[in-house]
């Protein structure tokens, strides 16, 4: 496990919780014509974190097992849905049975994982025929103050950080046998949300949540300087332009 995600998450699951912006009920209709999942099918969430995505999937009427490595995120998990199954696993080695799920769904986590391994966990767990699915919420930096509010948090960011930005992750799928070639859709997702809300999507990510006071304070107040920047920022209610991102395939012959 990465140690930006295992620490900063750590930190952060109660934060992250509260202020980490849902998905749209859209794309849960997208994924679950996709994916063919309801009553009589099971799912599994791998990096589940504190069931933002898990919930929705809960909502289909299949049965969802939410895998998270993270024991902070795990307990969170657990208040919030008791009447999910959540277990202690990680992407490359679930401790899910054979052939035991219909789908496997991975909301803002994918990146994360060591993608080789983790295709082939995934490929174990399923059913034949099952479908892999990953699902981002992305901001959309064509926007002013989006992308100067971006600027200050990949500051903070190292090469050794990984992330989903720059799309290189697909060029891993168009190489695997086995696998049907990716389809996706996209879906807007604005996120009405306060001041505390819009410098909490930075303050509770993993490599800021990691840093010492001092230093988060330091990026609190650069965070806040832009927000004090832009007119669509100053009110007591600001709308963050998130697009939720769905890709899917399905195992093959």
């Amino acid at each position: 496990m990465h140690k930006a995600a295992e620490i900063g998450y750590q930190l952060a699951a109660r934060d992250y919780e509260r202020v980490r912006p849902s998905y749209p009920l859209r794309s849960l209709g997208m994924l679950t014509d996709a994916l063919d999942l309801g009553p009589g099918k099971t799912v599994a969430d791998l990096g589940a974190g504190t069931g933002k995505f898990t919930r929705l999937l809960a909502l289909t009427g299949a049965r969802v097992i939410a895998v998270e490595p993270v024991a902070a995120m795990r307990e969170r998990l657990s208040e919030v849905l008791p009447q999910i199954t959540v277990v202690d696993g990680l992407a490359e080695a679930t401790g899910l049975p054979e052939h035991s799920v219909d789908a496997v769904v991975v909301a803002q986590a994918w990146h994360w994982f060591d993608a080789t391994a983790a295709l082939a966990e995934a490929g174990r767990v399923l059913r034949p025929d099952g479908a892999l699915a990953l699902v981002w919420n992305t901001l959309d930096l064509s926007v002013p103050w989006v992308a100067a509010y971006s600027q200050v948090y990949q500051q903070w960011r190292t090469d050794a950080v990984p992330g989903h930005g720059d799309g290189a992750w697909r060029g891993f799928f168009d190489r695997q046998p086995g696998w049907g070639p990716l389809a996706e859709g996209h879906v807007e997702n604005p996120y009405l949300t306060d001041r505390e809300g819009v410098l909490g999507q930075a303050l509770t990510s993993s490599v800021i949540s990691a840093l010492d006071d001092g230093r988060r304070a330091q990026v609190r107040g650069q965070l806040e300087a832009v927000l004090d920047r832009y007119s669509q920022t100053r009110g007591t209610r600001i709308e963050i332009p998130y697009v939720t991102d769905l890709y899917w395939t399905r195992r093959v012959a």
